[in-house]
């Protein structure tokens, strides 16, 4: 699609979409008509396509066999069965939205960076609502590389993975529970009191805990963390612990923090 404008204002008047400039206010900066921007925003943001003077269609790993960055992949099929779900877009294209608490600032610019890492040349773009921020991507492929999306909410149906997936789990099993951890896990600070030479003394200590309401899931979060040797249990039903003190320092190196 050639622009009559430079490339040069499309890129800037988008930067200033991103930064919440209203439509308005942004035609104005920029010498356009509101109509424009929209055009740009649906065109570059909400369909996807790479900015440029000409758009090709992003291969898909597994319909076309193009490449796929595992690790990234595995990070983000985390954040997926965490808080992620697929919409239907316009015609063909579905949106992959991964919803996050707003003050994980390098958490919400991470999501985006992997999302374009799976789908090369793509634009990830994100959007707030009350007290988180979600991260959207266009592509008429997430179906494929996230087999699980379906009808309902991902606790009422089986979740299962594939075998391309599972194998690219055991290879990065890492960044698979970084993900998982990173959107409905939590490091928390456990309390104990104990007699000490006669009187009570209080103890603290850390423990990284992820609550999820799907069992196959939880089942997933545990069968990762058996693949790096990190010892866990299940607090209660919904909830998976791992709170000795080696292995809550093995899940901070393997995964970092929030943030």
């Amino acid at each position: 699609m050639d622009h009559v404008r430079p490339q040069a204002t499309v890129e800037s008047a988008l930067r200033d979409s991103d930064g919440g400039l209203s439509d308005a206010e942004n035609a104005a900066k920029h010498g356009v008509a509101v109509k424009t921007i929209r055009r740009w925003r649906r065109v570059y943001q909400r369909q996807g396509r790479p900015r440029g003077q000409t758009h090709t269609a992003v291969a898909c790993p597994r319909c076309d066999d193009a490449s796929l960055d595992s690790e990234a992949y595995a990070e983000l099929l985390g954040w997926y069965l965490g808080d992620g779900h697929i919409s239907r877009g316009r015609g063909r294209v579905f949106n992959l939205h991964v919803v996050n608490d707003a003050k994980y600032v390098d958490d919400n610019a991470r999501l985006a960076d992997l999302m374009a890492r799976v789908k090369p040349g793509g634009r990830p773009h994100s959007r707030s609502a009350p007290g988180c921020v979600i991260t959207t991507a266009s592509w008429i492929h997430w179906p494929c590389l996230f087999p699980q999306h379906g009808p309902g909410r991902k606790h009422d149906r089986p979740i299962i993975l594939e075998d391309w997936q599972r194998t690219i789990v055991e290879t990065h099993p890492g960044p698979f529970l970084r993900g998982l951890f990173h959107s409905d896990g939590s490091r928390v600070k456990n309390w104990a009191r104990r007699p000490v030479a006669g009187e009570p003394k209080t103890y603290s200590y850390p423990r990284w805990q992820f609550v999820n309401a799907s069992a196959d899931i939880r089942e997933l979060c545990c069968w990762a963390l058996d693949l790096v040797d990190i010892p866990w249990r299940q607090s209660n039903v919904r909830v998976i612990s791992v709170s000795r003190r080696e292995a809550v320092a093995r899940l901070d190196d393997l995964i970092g923090l929030k943030s």
